[in-house]
């Protein structure tokens, strides 16, 4: 028997009804017609392919960009008892040719691809075999060269077209705006598409601009204001830390998230925050896959990102169960040379292109013709110093490499520490007896893990910490010394990201074949940051609707909530400044007080507080003491 759509949803992932637009994108697809569905963050994009293809026989082909994304979703289907699949970079030849067997004679319901896998003969034979139901674009954005995140190789996509010419095909995208749908559909290959578009206003959405010269004072004030589930964007892995560590001393819960945590502290941050045992994530924009908390009360940018794209995806994170919410951006006069320093200054030329092409491939002993999916632990800083280059022009020269399909950069943090015994048991005890610094290390290593004298053996470093009480560097030195004295052969490498090379290295000739692409990705990014830095200093225009307006929805009508709305409306309440003045001199009646802590402690605009305490300055009715403190004359 046959299950419709809404038996589908309801069994397999417990929801009684539809999000908006979902059931209408749903049946177009299963009338075989070519969709596009633009649906904003949230909006629940991967349900519009997921149960039309799981109500028709056959599999469904996923291209998607982004390994994490695509490891998270097939998790999830795996989890509710479908059978899915993802064909990541790093798989052998005699794997792959088993998994896609798998695919054509397992009942498996989807195959994830990334753009650069659907490349290859063997994955192109075996899907003409396939009974494919649904081709579903994710990310699709990624097609076209004014998108957020253009990959070239998502050009090739429409060869799905050719092996499969009558299956339907549905693009689906949060973030486009009209030139970048209309590129979609042409690179495609879309027939008479049925586009559905949701509009992206969130009624229940504040976006807040705030000039802050002290971000951090300007964070604990929107903290202590707006309890509930948050997170905070910074811009580098440093920050995270620091910011995290301030509000735990500030009596708040935080923990932070970045590329180069490792894969179980992550998964163990990422778990606590969703359980509210954490209250705030601060994170760089590495935190973005997979997160659906619906109570997320507020999400802080304390730099501005380089797109609006970009900020709006993050954003949209807060809110998502519908109830009153807020996205803070903090600005001040040094972030526009930030941003130019950070995304424009750094964007590379094909002269520095080529350098480190040429430098990573002989960092890696790659041969002239050869390396074609190979993989290497990478350490980037590690790089950075032996070449001495410049990191933020080398980290965009490695993802425009990673876009163009030259290699694949993916930013995960790994540990390898191998050991071997070499002496005999009696010498080490021997040794151990006359070096007594060394005994509770040793000993532990030795109880923890057999047939070390007999063969190379992976040590979990943490795991001796914690056993011996003693701080990893210090086991780590000491392993070191305990080689140098020909004891034992510690291997010890630490690496926050690994490089795959996808073609074989041909220096110039590598480069000169995507060299055209690098000028169109700088003067996108370009435009963007422009665009981004004009919404943060337009001062006379809804916030919602300036984003709006970018996306393309030019009939919106201020939202009413966001920080340009309520200063209107604050303009036009009158207040009794008597009464505020009143205020003032209670406060201080008590004790000396800073301007910050008296609007803290009172409940008018902070624009009127400034005007009252200005104006009691002047008459001489209080006075600014030499702590900057105010206090009655």
């Amino acid at each position: 028997m046959i299950k419709s759509p809404l038996q589908i949803l309801q069994e397999y992932w417990k929801h009684n009804s539809f999000k908006p637009l979902q059931e209408e994108i749903i049946n177009a697809v299963l009338e075989g017609e070519d969709t596009f569905a633009l649906l904003p963050t949230g909006g629940g994009k991967s349900i519009c392919f997921q149960v039309p293809a799981m109500t028709k026989e056959g599999i469904c082909i996923v291209i998607s960009p982004l390994i994490a994304l695509m490891q998270d979703q097939v998790k999830n289907l795996q989890e509710k008892g479908i059978k899915a699949i993802a064909l990541t970079s790093g798989i052998r030849y005699n794997e792959l040719d088993t998994l896609l067997d798998n695919c054509i004679y397992g009942n498996y319901k989807f195959l994830y691809l990334s753009p650069e896998r659907l490349q290859q003969d063997i994955v192109q034979e075996r899907l003409k075999q396939m009974n494919i139901n649904l081709i579903a674009i994710d990310e699709a954005h990624c097609i076209s060269q004014w998108g957020n995140d253009f990959r070239p190789s998502y050009k090739k996509i429409k060869v799905l077209r050719e092996l499969h010419p009558y299956v339907p095909m549905i693009a689906l995208t949060a973030s486009a705006t009209k030139p970048v749908v209309d590129d979609i559909i042409t690179e495609l290959d879309l027939f008479q598409t049925k586009i559905f578009r949701q509009s992206f206003f969130r009624p229940n959405l504040a976006y807040w601009v705030i000039n802050a010269e002290d971000k951090t004072y300007r964070t604990l004030q929107i903290l202590k204001k707006y309890s509930g589930s948050s997170i905070i964007y910074v811009r580098n892995r440093k920050a995270t830390i620091e910011l995290s560590r301030m509000l735990n001393d500030n009596g708040f819960t935080a923990t932070y998230y970045h590329g180069g945590v490792d894969a179980k502290d992550k998964s163990t941050r990422f778990n606590q925050w969703l359980k509210e045992e954490t209250q705030i994530m601060v994170a760089t924009n590495a935190f973005g896959m997979g997160i659906d908390k619906p109570n997320v009360r507020t999400v802080i940018h304390h730099d501005i990102p380089e797109s609006i794209e970009s900020y709006f995806q993050e954003a949209g994170r807060a809110g998502r169960d519908g109830k009153k919410s807020y996205a803070f951006l903090l600005k001040n006069k040094n972030d526009n040379q930030r941003l130019n320093n950070q995304f424009i200054k750094v964007l590379p030329n094909i002269d520095a292109v080529k350098l480190v092409y040429r430098k990573l491939c002989n960092y890696f002993q790659i041969s002239y013709g050869e390396g074609e999916h190979t993989a290497h632990n990478f350490d980037f800083n590690s790089f950075c110093r032996t070449y001495e280059i410049n990191t933020l022009t080398t980290y965009n020269t490695l993802q425009f490499l990673d876009r163009c399909g030259v290699i694949r950069f993916t930013q995960q943090f790994s540990q390898k520490n191998n050991l071997k015994i070499l002496t005999t048991g009696n010498h080490l005890l021997k040794y151990i007896e006359n070096n007594k610094g060394y005994e509770i290390i040793l000993k532990t290593i030795l109880r923890t893990y057999g047939g070390i004298f007999d063969e190379e053996i992976s040590i979990n470093i943490p795991l001796i910490a914690s056993k011996t009480n003693k701080p990893e560097n210090e086991i780590i030195t000491i392993l070191g010394k305990l080689q140098d004295a020909e004891l034992l052969e510690f291997e010890h490498s630490v690496s926050d990201a690994q490089i795959i090379f996808l073609v074989p290295r041909e220096d110039d000739r590598t480069i000169n074949k995507i060299k055209h692409h690098l000028v169109e990705q700088n003067n996108s990014k370009i435009d963007k940051v422009k665009a981004m830095l004009a919404f943060t200093e337009n001062t006379i225009e809804c916030k919602s609707k300036q984003l709006l307006q970018y996306f393309g929805e030019n009939n919106a009508t201020d939202c009413g909530i966001c920080s340009f709305c309520t200063r209107k409306q604050t303009k036009n309440t009158s207040y009794d400044v008597n009464q505020i003045r009143s205020d003032i001199l209670r406060l201080l009646q008590e004790k000396k007080l800073s301007s910050r802590d008296l609007i803290d402690r009172l409940e008018y605009p902070e624009r009127i507080m400034l005007d009252v305490l200005r104006e009691m300055n002047e008459h001489q009715i209080i006075r600014i003491n030499h702590d900057n403190n105010y206090q009655l004359v």
